[in-house]
């Protein structure tokens, strides 16, 4: 088999090399070979013709017609050289034992050949002795072609017979040949011995000597011609063969080294021309300099740049060279009290490079005094290494002029010693900002609560402005990640209330005027009372005073719709609800933050989805249509990160503001989610049109239609795998506070690796009042998912993370009965019907007892006794350890429910044919292949067993047990039972 595989991949190097030790054709004078016994009748010595006509010494022998014959024939010395292996031609003609007149049983058509190794030329007449041993057998010579002698009258007829045979391994310095005749009739027109080489070669760039075959394969090693190398540690290799031809290179190739290119078929490297580079070693051709770059003479490793371009330290030698960028164009401030927010315009030339960043100086000049670099100024996100062309900078103070430059850099302004090139822009902050608040005290405390007072800023502002409010934002002190919290109050004073016992809070307060707000004050500290020191009730602060303007601002909007939170046993769930109140904001916590709150919307996308340059996005197809617009599937290339597929939601044309904002509030819900089984944003495009939502792309689509399309091909432990990956997304965004309310496999996505992942946060949070609509329309204009949704939500508009915990027992029924419509096609009326009088639904074929008791958990009428993503999780996991519990499939299910009237299975009856049937369990796919075998009648297929299931080509396991399982139900009925219909 490796001979095979060698001679299919031989390459036609050049002509096999053939050296020869002995040829008696060559020979013009008496042989004078030794004979044995040396008497008459033996090896006779002659001159003859060969079949060219050539003289030539020949040896013959005839004794045929006697028996006992042994009649030995031995060669002079031979010098084998460097071969291991030896080859003998033999050229003989051999007459047939019929054909002699005299020939008795002993007469042979054959002759045996023998070797002898010596080192050195030491035969005599006795020496080495004639027999087999010390002499090596090589082989019985049988001739493919027999002559016949001539009867009188007649002429006979001779053919020429040529064999080749191998002799060795060879180790001594020669060898002898020896013919015994046994008595053959036979003549012995030539000897040829000859060793065999590979001639020498150039392969894939390495050259290779002349290499003398062994008789098999042997290996050589060659050297890289010129311009080539070799990997490291590996020298180039190829094998001869027994025929003397090469095979292909083994290992260690040679390349071209960095500069030299291949030529004439890989047999020479050349120098790349002037004007052309090759930067690595490999295979590679040489390759024109880029733009703004040169090589002049041959062989360049790298093209250096024109005067006034560069590279980066970073940029690979085949980059373009390029230059600093220009100045950034068009800055644009928006003063809003003690903070401005600043944008400005790329520059109109980038350099040719894509790595464009900004820093952001500032000097300020007040009281007529000299100007200063800005001191107690906090820059969010930073301000240097900007990507977005925008800052906001707070820490404002009043009647200051403070100046901005701008400056644009990309990663050859260093490299190019420039002065990078700005813009400037001047910015004076009003006189009616209010000055930080100051006197924060204590004016009683509990284990749970903190009343505050403060002295309102003063001098008061100016020109008669007031005070709308103040904000108050506090936190635990001495926390890795603290919950930062907000407050608004008109007064100057305040109660802090939910709080933790005996913890020191870090309280900062600032005002709010019709110019904006303030700077907050300093870090005020004050403690809550453990249970001893409450019946005390002494009110004195721990801590009270102001550090001046304080070093960093929270950046909050002010949340004018707020959660209220009630108790269900010992969990806490959040509720949408219209009572005014206290508010958090999760910075740096887990808590969600509804867009919908902030005075500007387009604050919240802003601070949490990342603005792409809509340059770094190619849209390559269409793969579905949104609420708002089409869905494409491209392409996100991000200068230094690796490209990857991405989904966009793009906003169709024509939107209002209220449809843009409601289109962009899903991508300010989603940038606050982390955890991978949570859709990722990749972030937004908002300063171009269309305007767009740029998310990971999931390959395999929605889970329902997933399901469907791959209907049975699943393990039950591959579907539990998948409702772990479910409800552990489901977890993370319960302990951020965040109810998604309409919890569908249609809104989970599905990866190439299986994994699911939650999505589609557009579902509006806020139910019209006063609807009378029985779909309860929502404020949006969408309709509730009457499936999926929990009673109570349907009937008091409570969604809770419990609520999501029913729709999640739903979503399991759809993965388990492999995307099958909730409730099949009962009304949305009769679903709530059925629903209040505690019917369920039935357990999915084949569907695991421990799961459908998880599904009836998940759909208890209390809420409370629903139990919490965190329990489902661990209930999955545990049902992932233990595998063999998943085999349980007993359709008796225990439980307080009862289960919902199995509308799965229809009885045949109910159908006209076999296809019907097919059809109504989604099998129809398989309609082609019932026909053609015959199963036409429900009579036939009763009889149906899985191996005719096989032989129709239904091989998936699911699929053979999902029409087994439904033949059970075909039972024979000789009428429809009657009677009023189930209610639901």
């Amino acid at each position: 088999m490796d001979q095979l595989v060698l001679l299919l991949i031989t390459i036609p190097l050049s002509m096999t090399l053939e050296v020869t030790l002995m040829n008696t054709k060559l020979e013009t004078s008496d042989l004078k070979w030794t004979t044995f016994p040396n008497v008459d009748g033996q090896w006779d010595e002659m001159s003859g013709l060969d079949d060219e006509q050539t003289t030539v010494r020949t040896y013959e022998i005839c004794n045929a017609h006697l028996s006992g014959q042994n009649n030995w024939l031995r060669t002079n010395y031979i010098q084998r050289g460097p071969a291991l292996f030896a080859y003998v031609e033999l050229t003989f003609t051999m007459l047939e034992c019929s054909s002699l007149p005299h020939a008795g049983r002993s007469c042979k058509e054959t002759f045996n050949l023998y070797y002898y190794q010596d080192n050195s030329d030491t035969a005599n007449d006795q020496y080495p002795p004639w027999m087999e041993n010390p002499w090596v057998k090589v082989d019985t010579v049988a001739a493919d072609f027999l002559g016949r002698r001539g009867s009188r009258g007649n002429g006979g007829s001779t053919r020429i017979n040529v064999k080749t045979l191998r002799l060795g391994p060879l180790k001594s310095n020669g060898f002898y040949l020896a013919f015994q005749d046994q008595g053959a009739c036979m003549a012995l027109l030539a000897v040829r011995v000859f060793y065999r080489l590979c001639p020498s070669a150039v392969a894939s760039l390495a050259y290779y000597p002349e290499t003398v075959s062994d008789g098999l394969v042997v290996s050589a090693e060659g050297s890289c011609v010129d311009g080539a190398e070799g990997s490291p540690g590996r020298r180039p290799t190829m094998y001869c063969r027994e025929d003397g031809e090469w095979a292909k290179p083994a290992a260690g190739e040679c390349i071209c080294s960095a500069g030299q290119e291949e030529r004439d078929g890989r047999t020479k490297c050349t120098a790349c021309p002037p004007g052309f580079f090759k930067p690595t070693v490999g295979e590679i051709s040489c390759q024109a300099c880029p733009p703004n770059s040169f090589s002049a003479g041959p062989g360049a490793t790298v093209c250096n740049c024109k005067l006034g371009f560069y590279r980066a330290p970073t940029d690979p030698p085949t980059a373009s060279c390029t230059t600093p960028p220009s100045a950034p164009r068009s800055i644009v401030s928006r003063l809003n009290g003690s903070y401005v927010d600043l944008d400005w315009s790329e520059p109109l030339d980038s350099g040719g490079r894509a790595d464009l960043y900004y820093d952001v100086q500032c000097t300020e000049c007040a009281g007529g005094g000299p100007c200063s670099p800005c001191s107690r100024l906090s820059f969010f996100p930073r301000s240097q290494g900007l990507t977005d062309r925008r800052i906001r900078v707070t820490g404002l103070r009043p009647r200051v002029t403070y100046t901005f430059r701008v400056l644009a850099r990309n990663g050859v302004t260093e490299r190019s010693g420039a002065v990078p090139s700005g813009e400037e822009l001047n910015v004076t902050t009003d006189r009616d900002v209010p000055l930080p608040v100051t006197g924060i005290q204590q004016m009683a405390a509990s284990e749970t609560t903190l009343t505050l007072r403060w002295t309102p800023p003063h001098p008061p502002p100016p020109n008669g402005g007031n005070i709308l409010d103040y904000e108050v934002k506090y936190y635990e002190k001495d926390q890795e990640k603290p919950l930062v919290m907000f407050l608004k109050t008109p007064g100057s004073e305040a109660q802090l209330v939910g709080l933790q016992t005996g913890a020191v809070y870090v309280v900062q307060i600032r005002a709010r005027t019709e110019a904006g707000y303030g700077a907050f004050s300093g870090d005020a500290l004050f403690q809550t009372l453990t249970q001893d020191l409450e019946r005390a009730q002494p009110q004195v602060a721990l801590i009270a005073g102001t550090a001046g303007v304080g070093t960093l601002l929270v950046l909050a909007v002010i949340i004018t719709a707020v959660v209220c939170v009630k108790k269900h046993g010992s969990n806490k769930e959040p509720e949408y609800c219209d009572k005014p109140g206290q508010y958090l904001i999760g910075h740096n916590t887990k808590l969600y933050i509804d867009p919908f709150t902030y005075e500007d919307p387009n604050e919240a996308v802003r601070e949490f989805a990342k603005e792409i340059d809509v340059s770094y996005v190619k849209i390559e197809e269409v793969i579905g249509a949104g609420e708002f617009g089409e869905v494409c599937r491209g392409r996100l290339k991000v200068p230094g990160k690796k490209e990857n597929y991405v989904a966009i939601k793009t906003l169709k044309g024509g939107y209002t503001e209220r449809q843009r904002r409601e289109f962009l509030s899903e991508a300010s819900i989603m940038g606050q989610f982390h955890h991978p089984n949570i859709i990722h944003l990749e972030g937004v495009i908002t300063n171009n049109c269309p305007v767009m939502i740029i998310t990971e792309y999931m390959e395999n689509g929605a889970l329902d239609s997933f399901l469907r399309l791959n209907d049975g091909q699943f393990t039950p432990i591959q579907l539990v795998g998948m409702l772990r990956g479910i409800a552990s997304g489901m977890r993370y965004l319960a302990e951020m506070n965040y109810v998604h309310r309409d919890l569908a496999a249609r809104n989970i996505l599905v990866n190439s690796n299986l994994v699911c992942k939650v999505s589609d946060f557009g579902l509006s949070r806020f139910l019209q009042e006063g609807s009378t609509d029985p779909t309860y329309t929502s404020c949006l204009g969408g309709k509730i998912p009457i499936r999926w949704t929990a009673p109570e939500a349907i009937a008091f508009r409570k969604f809770t993370s419990a609520s999501d915990v029913w729709g999640y027992g739903i979503v399991m029924w759809e993965v388990m009965s492999f995307g099958e419509r909730p409730y099949w096609d009962m009304s949305n009326q009769d679903v709530i019907n059925a629903i209040e009088q505690d019917y369920r639904l039935p357990a999915p074929p084949d569907c695991p007892s421990a799961l459908h008791q998880l599904m009836l958990d998940c759909w208890q009428r209390d809420r409370a006794a629903r139990p919490r993503f965190t329990d489902i999780v661990s209930s999955l996991d545990k049902l992932i350890r233990n595998p063999a519990s998943l085999k349980i499939t007993t359709r008796e299910q225990p439980g307080p429910s009862q289960p919902l009237l199995d509308q799965r299975t229809p009885h045949y009856s109910s159908f006209s044919n076999v296809s019907e049937w097919l059809h109504a369990i989604k099998m129809g796919r398989y309609e082609d292949g019932f026909r053609n075998a015959g199963f036409t009648t429900f009579s036939r297929v009763r009889q149906i067993t899985a191996e005719d299931l096989l032989r129709m080509g239904i091989t998936l396991a699911g699929h053979q047990k999902k029409i087994l399982s439904s033949l059970q139900q075909i039972v024979p009925v000789e009428k429809p039972p009657s009677g009023p219909a189930p209610c639901y």
